[in-house]
């Protein structure tokens, strides 16, 4: 089964609780994503401009607007088609913002899409203890799998609702396929015979390993064990091509090299494997270590990356949705391609892992002896040789362009705005507008994701900042001459509108979805481009030089991922009770942009605000 695109993204069910309750996985009680009211959104998009531009643009835009919304005119017509696709489709955005968002980008995919998670350091620094945690992961995902294809998955709540559960079946054995002018994605595990095999990477060979009995019963924890063995002593050596890297590229250019890949038929039939397993599992060698300061990103850019062509870069398909990865000095995490899976999915794949591995296997191995697992080869003539070198280059400057700093703020965590009434979420947001704007001595266009999964087939949305009260403050807060108290009231001002914001979004009246729908509805319809979307204000509205996401993860789990524009960063974090993970990343190629610097100012920042709420003297 072939899909042009999957609802799916990075959905931030986490901006309110989630619960979970023990139901069955149910795909149709969520209703229909609504079209917002047009007077409601561009409204919105105004008043979102307000803290960016000069009064003089501003009133070109608004006149804009006005033009483009006036009865009889452009913005109604285009509000009716959206309506009227809604009412004819599943959801009336899912598939334009897969397409529009990742499969139509023709940027590389590490780095610039596929976000990565890197999890608490296992206790163990060798080969054999990577194997056997290795082993026990395989297991845990098998196990997951299981649990939903029998819906014995816990409906994920929020706020009392059900959310759309659609996405998680298409985790597994699907892969991004690379296209001339756009990508599309290829599902295999609903076919009448679903894949029964995995891939393994070590060294930068690829192996099938079949993961399955043929009873239909999953391998134990010792037999995959041994089966991972036999896979080590197969792959001593690092294989001189790497052919994983070939992924890394540009789209277009992979899709050029994808199609001279597979004129040969014993490297389709390796691809084949590659693309249908049901998902990757990369053994990697140790990460470098510097310092115990250092480790943390590094180990974060390792999963994110690979660290590069001369590290564990060749160990990775960055198609693939799913990449477990499982270094020898205890370090490990996932990537995922975000054109299918998104956070929520991913982060309660992962609690399950760990819930897993806090338990011994109960199976015994049966006595029943296990095919070799297959060592997938390809046929490398000249030109895939050439395609391989030029990606080493391109992906080596690329992932030294990328500067990653992680960090644990230990001073508080989201117990301290919660003290106050104030949402940990929206008081992150408007400190980390605070500390962009002491770098910069500007406010900037910033997106944080918002869950629209309440909703039939939902992906995610932008929450817009700064806002009206935000700038207020930030112009407020290093002015001596203005009161603490009065500091106070403009901070709790910033924190309540952003989470009315957030409110409005996760309601589904977001603006930037529905503005999106507008431009791409005009397109559908052979019209030219609305003029609001060519104004130099839009353009500046969505240069997103904040790019910002929260980790929905109960444990010490940071997120990576790098800038949406050259001039940008972006900002992860996971909020505990008494402490923070972030990371930041930014464009070494950027004079303006130092993710250390905006680190540092983070954690000033923070402590500010906390001296504001809690003063000391």
């Amino acid at each position: 089964m072939i899909l042009g695109s999957i609802p799916a993204r990075t959905c931030r069910a986490w901006l309110l609780r989630v619960s979970l309750r023990q139901e069955p996985c149910s795909f149709s009680s969520v209703p229909p994503q609504p079209v917002p009211p047009l007077a409601q959104t561009l409204q919105g998009y105004l008043k979102a401009l307000e803290p960016l531009l000069p009064p003089e643009e501003l009133s070109h835009t608004r006149r804009m607007v006005q033009e483009f919304s006036r009865p009889g005119g452009l913005g109604p017509h285009l509000q009716e088609g959206l309506e009227r696709r809604a009412r004819l489709t599943k959801n009336w955005i899912t598939d334009w913002w897969v397409q529009w968002a990742y499969l139509e980008s023709r940027q590389p995919l590490p780095v610039h899409s596929n976000p990565a998670i890197s999890l608490p350091r296992r206790d163990y620094n060798d080969w054999r203890s990577q194997l056997v945690f290795a082993s026990k992961l395989i297991a845990a995902v098998l196990d997951f799998r299981a649990k939903m294809k029998t819906a014995q998955l816990p409906v994920e709540y929020m706020r009392g609702k059900p959310m759309c559960m659609e996405l998680y079946p298409l985790l597994f054995s699907s892969c991004r396929i690379p296209g001339p002018k756009h990508d599309y994605v290829a599902h295999y595990g609903s076919s009448r015979r679903s894949p029964t095999h995995i891939t393994v990477v070590r060294n930068y060979q690829f192996f099938q390993l079949e993961v399955y009995n043929s009873d239909g019963s999953r391998l134990t924890e010792s037999q995959i064990h041994g089966q991972l063995l036999r896979i080590r002593s197969q792959s001593w050596k690092t294989d001189k091509e790497p052919m994983g890297i070939l992924t890394s590229e540009h789209r277009h250019t992979w899709g050029q090299a994808y199609n001279r890949l597979l004129r040969d038929k014993l490297n389709q039939e390796s691809v084949q494997m590659i693309e249908t397993g049901l998902f990757s599992v990369c053994l990697d060698s140790p990460v470098m270590r510097i310092s115990d300061e250092k480790y943390a990103s590094r180990k974060a850019a390792q999963i994110l990356h690979g660290g590069g062509t001369y590290s564990n870069s060749g160990n990775r398909w960055f198609d693939k949705t799913l990449q477990f990865v499982v270094g020898e000095d205890g370090s490990w995490g996932l990537l995922y391609e975000q054109a299918t899976a998104e956070g929520m999915p991913v982060t309660s794949l992962l609690h399950h892992i760990l819930e897993y591995c806090e338990h011994p296997d109960p199976k015994r191995a049966p006595l029943v002896p296990l095919p070799m697992p297959k060592k997938l080869y390809f046929h490398i003539d000249r030109e895939i040789k050439w395609d391989i070198e030029q990606a080493k280059q391109n992906l080596d400057i690329l992932i030294n362009d990328l500067d990653v700093y992680v960090f644990n703020f230990k001073k508080f965590g989201k117990d301290l705005p919660k003290k106050h009434n104030l949402s940990p979420n929206s008081f992150t947001q408007v400190a980390l507008q605070l500390a962009y704007y002491r770098v910069h001595n500007e406010v900037c266009p910033a997106c944080d994701i918002a869950s629209q999964r309440l909703f039939r087939g939902g992906r995610t949305e932008y929450i817009r900042s700064p806002t009206n009260q935000a700038l207020k403050f930030i112009l407020a807060f290093d002015d001596r001459s203005v009161s603490r108290e009065a500091k106070l009231e403009l901070f709790r001002e910033a924190v309540d509108a952003y989470t009315v914001l957030t409110e409005q979004t996760l309601n589904g009246h977001g603006i930037d979805n529905h503005l999106l729908g507008l431009k791409l509805q005009a397109i559908e319809e052979g019209l030219s481009i609305p003029k609001v979307f060519m104004d130099t204000a839009y353009g500046l509205a969505t240069h997103w030089k904040l790019r910002t996401g929260q980790v929905p993860a109960n444990t010490d789990s940071v997120m990576c991922f790098g800038p949406l524009v050259p001039d940008g960063y972006a900002v992860c974090y996971n909020p505990q009770a008494d402490h923070v993970h972030f990371s930041i990343t930014a464009f070494n190629c950027c004079e303006d942009t130092n993710a250390e610097t905006l680190s540092r100012t983070v954690k000033e920042t923070l402590c500010d605000l906390q001296e504001l709420l809690e003063p000391t003297v």
